[in-house]
């Protein structure tokens, strides 16, 4: 009886021991996570059809390389016709701050010319008939008539030289500034045609590889849809689970460090987000020992160096530093 009491506090001891070890490698025991691409998806804000791909998966672009370019016809010919109508509307405004042609303004002069021509002859034949009716040597009725033709032809020459400075100011000022303001209108759908022209050739925004294309030349593409995925060489990232007893170890900044298969000396990262709520641990952490555990998600990036030696959905050990 004895000797089964000594037994069974010897396998209680062993679990304890056991328990306590394995409390203690928990402890110390590497986050599980995987890297993560952040790419950057390629759409142009109008529909059309793919007319061309310029670019293969893989391939490195630089910033401002053409990517693709969607069906643009309807575009283009819209593009022209503004510019058309911009080029009449400017036409009509040069026209009306002219004034009239130089034929017209000459034929005005002219008239003008004659009329104080004919002025000045009536002028000195009334002044010398006034002086013969003032001796008696004619009547009061023809000095009459000759002060009228004097004063309808200085009237002429009034009416012509108003007419001649009309002409040379061009049109009135508010159908300038309406000329004006249709010039304005037609720039700015010209500008509106040519953005809609560029949206339909595509460049890189970034320095990146090409990490997918989504559509063959030939397909429909939708307004907003992404057509080529790039990856910037800085873009991944490292997304680990940690229990609610570890999370001091990795707040942001922090610096923590990944281990993978492949990726020799382990990579140094830095935590720059937390989730401020726990979830349950995931099937993608590939440990059967922490399912059903809650754990808190955090991000840590490396630097961009760093960055090339992993590729996207790479399983990832994470230690904080010093460990």
């Amino acid at each position: 009886m004895m000797e089964l009491f000594f037994r069974g506090a010897l396998c209680l001891a062993m679990a304890a021991a056991l328990t306590a070890c394995s409390s203690r490698d928990d402890a110390h025991a590497p986050f599980n996570g995987y890297a993560e691409a952040e790419l950057t998806r390629v759409a142009a804000p109008l529909a059309g059809r793919l007319v061309r791909l310029g670019v293969q998966r893989g391939a490195e672009v630089r910033a401002g390389a053409p990517l693709f370019t969607l069906e643009h016809d309807s575009e283009s010919a819209a593009l022209r016709e503004s510019q058309a109508r911009e080029q009449r509307a400017e036409a009509v405004a040069r026209d009306l701050s002219k004034g009239q042609r130089r034929d017209e303004i000459a034929a005005a002069q002219a008239a003008l010319d004659a009329a104080q021509a004919a002025l000045v002859q009536s002028e000195s034949d009334y002044k010398r008939q006034r002086e013969l009716a003032a001796q008696g040597f004619i009547s009061g009725a023809n000095l009459d008539a000759l002060k009228a033709r004097r004063d309808a032809d200085a009237a002429h020459v009034h009416q012509l030289q108003a007419q001649l400075r009309t002409a040379q100011l061009g049109g009135r000022e508010d159908t300038r500034a309406a000329a004006e303001a249709d010039t304005q209108a037609a720039k700015a759908v010209v500008a509106q045609n040519q953005w809609r022209l560029e949206q339909k050739l595509v460049s890189a925004p970034v320095t990146a590889r090409v990490e997918d294309t989504l559509y063959r030349p030939g397909e429909w593409v939708n307004a907003g849809a992404p057509v080529v995925s790039l990856l910037e060489p800085s873009a991944i990232k490292l997304r680990f689970f940690v229990p609610q007893a570890r999370l001091g170890e990795v707040q942001p900044g922090a610096t923590v460090n990944v281990s993978c298969d492949g990726c020799g000396a382990p990579i140094p990262a830095m935590v720059r987000h937390v989730a401020q709520q726990a979830e349950f641990t995931p099937p993608v952490i590939y440990s059967k020992d922490n399912r059903g555990k809650l754990v808190f998600l955090v991000e840590a990036w490396p630097s961009a160096e760093d960055a090339k030696k992993l590729h996207p959905g790479q399983p990832v050990d994470v230690q904080p530093a010093g460990r």
